[in-house]
């Protein structure tokens, strides 16, 4: 089944990016826009369907214990594809293989360490990752996928294009930011529209990242706070798909990418029907709230930010707004630490606007 039309639920790269490689003077970057941009519409039907009944997609690991797959889709559509490394078999030759198996499983250790968490849905899922995923042109042509996704069951990653984007599985926070998606859709299941949408793509940016710095023994100051640096081809314009800490710079007059339209503030919140309501767009001002309380407590962010954000996501309902996230964080900050980490929360959602 093609994954452009089954899956792409929650796409590492974020629609206005791939619109702008559609109005490109690139021929292969624009006939790759192109095409994906022709299935959107299916892949919103999708979606609504995998969010309404995320328990159904579920592949249970038959030990209870951390169980990862990974297939290789052979540059296909088809998924998963063929099976070629399982929990506790050693490295192969392809690289694209072991880093979709080390970075799954950084994720989970990170979940369950930290949190107590057994797998995405807390009862021990099988961690499931198709790489060198291919997208059909529509000629019965395959070309390399320009994206990562989370489908509801499993990860697929594409290749890249070699000009704009490299192989999807280099980037842990990648991974991370998108298996948080199912750690979400198991939790709080946020309404992907909005601001309930932007929290959706927010906390699977926090929980990404925190990987990351947990992973790489990284204090909240001098972390980098760039998701996707590893999966751009480097260049002067572009520094990664988003910046947590400075939202709206992360690439700047891209001849591929364009400029990052990420607001950091609630006076310049998007509120146009574009990105399904701005929910990449908008996510850039809660993010800048996580990372400023992160940086204001100091020491490793998944510590007591990221155990507050971790508890709100469990408490959050479906339609959730940016306030409701502010308020609930503001109140386990006092519940569960103390005064002082109350007041830090509450004055990093005030320097956002909220």
């Amino acid at each position: 089944m093609n994954p452009s039309c089954r899956n792409p639920i929650q796409c590492i790269v974020p629609p206005y990016i791939v619109e702008h490689m559609a109005r490109g003077d690139d021929p292969r970057l624009r006939e790759w826009a192109l095409v994906h941009l022709a299935r959107a519409a299916a892949i919103r039907a999708v979606r609504s369907f995998v969010q309404q009944m995320p328990a159904m997609m579920v592949s249970a690991s038959p030990t209870g214990k951390k169980q990862r797959l990974v297939y290789d889709a052979r540059k296909k559509d088809v998924l998963p594809g063929r099976l070629v490394r399982s929990e506790g078999e050693g490295k192969t030759a392809d690289l694209a293989v072991n880093e979709a198996y080390d970075y799954s499983g950084d994720t989970f250790d990170f979940f369950f360490e930290v949190f107590g968490r057994n797998s995405l849905d807390d009862a021990g899922m099988s961690l499931v990752s198709s790489v060198h995923v291919g997208e059909a042109d529509g000629r019965d042509r395959f070309q390399p996928m320009n994206n990562a996704f989370w489908d509801g069951s499993q990860m697929a990653y594409g290749d890249g294009d070699g000009v704009v984007f490299q192989c999807f599985t280099r980037s842990l926070d990648v991974v991370g930011h998108e298996l948080t998606h199912g750690v979400q859709s198991f939790t709080s299941n946020l309404l992907y529209r909005g601001q309930s949408g932007a929290l959706n793509e927010h906390f699977s940016d926090v929980f990404g990242i925190l990987v990351r710095q947990w992973r790489q023994k990284e204090s909240a100051t001098e972390a980098s706070w760039l998701i996707g640096k590893e999966v751009l081809v480097p260049a002067p314009t572009r520094r990664g798909i988003r910046d947590m800490e400075h939202p709206g710079t992360a690439y700047r007059d891209d001849p591929a990418l364009g400029t990052d339209p990420q607001p950091d503030h609630m006076s310049k919140l998007y509120t146009g029907p574009a990105d399904s309501g701005g929910v990449h767009i908008n996510s850039g001002i809660p993010n800048r709230a996580f990372v400023l309380v992160a940086q204001a407590l100091g020491g490793p962010a998944w510590t007591t930010a990221g155990t507050i954000w971790y508890e709100a996501m469990l408490q959050l309902s479906r339609t959730s707004q940016f306030a409701d996230l502010a308020k609930i964080t503001a109140q386990i900050a006092g519940d569960r630490f103390d005064a002082a980490t109350k007041k830090a929360v509450k004055a990093a959602w005030k320097k956002v606007g909220l």
